[in-house]
């Protein structure tokens, strides 16, 4: 018997609960999981912005969460380059995916090598673009720069 090795790509920046939902739904729907935490400059070469947390420091987040056997530099631009170096059964993807160009040209091209896509929600409620927002906003407020007195002092 061999195992079901999935994959689960994401910049994982600003880790928050929808990430953990997702390698923890992943994790139960393979034997081994591996997250691809994807590379600062595919980062911003995809959203237009560099992750606030560096790729090093992302690594270490999510490969000690517990439903991760394994997390790796995801370093190439093409999901089936990254595919064929990495060897995977099925790849897990936000549900934002679903139905448009891109996660229907995924799933093509997955479907001709017998990759299955596995689609979960996505989060509303908490995303890393959610949190970056709402860091900008704390650094442009008058408040910012001064330190928290926590009503000591």
């Amino acid at each position: 018997m061999s195992l079901k090795v999935g994959y689960a790509a994401g910049a994982y920046d600003l880790f928050h609960i929808g990430h953990l939902n997702l390698l923890k739904h992943a994790r139960g729907q393979c034997d081994y999981l591996i997250a691809g935490v994807v590379d600062d400059d595919l980062v911003e070469l995809a959203k237009g912005k560099r992750p606030v947390i560096p790729l090093a420091e992302r690594l270490e987040i999510v490969g000690s969460i517990k439903f991760v056997d394994e997390a790796r530099a995801e370093v190439l631009q093409d999901k089936i380059d990254t595919w064929r170096e990495v060897g995977f059964h099925v790849f897990f993807k936000g549900d934002d995916w679903k139905g448009t160009p891109q996660g229907m040209n995924l799933e093509r091209r997955f479907g001709e090598v017998g990759v299955e896509v596995v689609y979960f929600p996505y989060s509303l409620q908490t995303s890393s673009s959610l949190l970056r927002r709402a860091l900008d906003a704390l650094t442009r407020s008058p408040e910012a720069g001064r330190e928290p007195s926590f009503g000591i002092g």
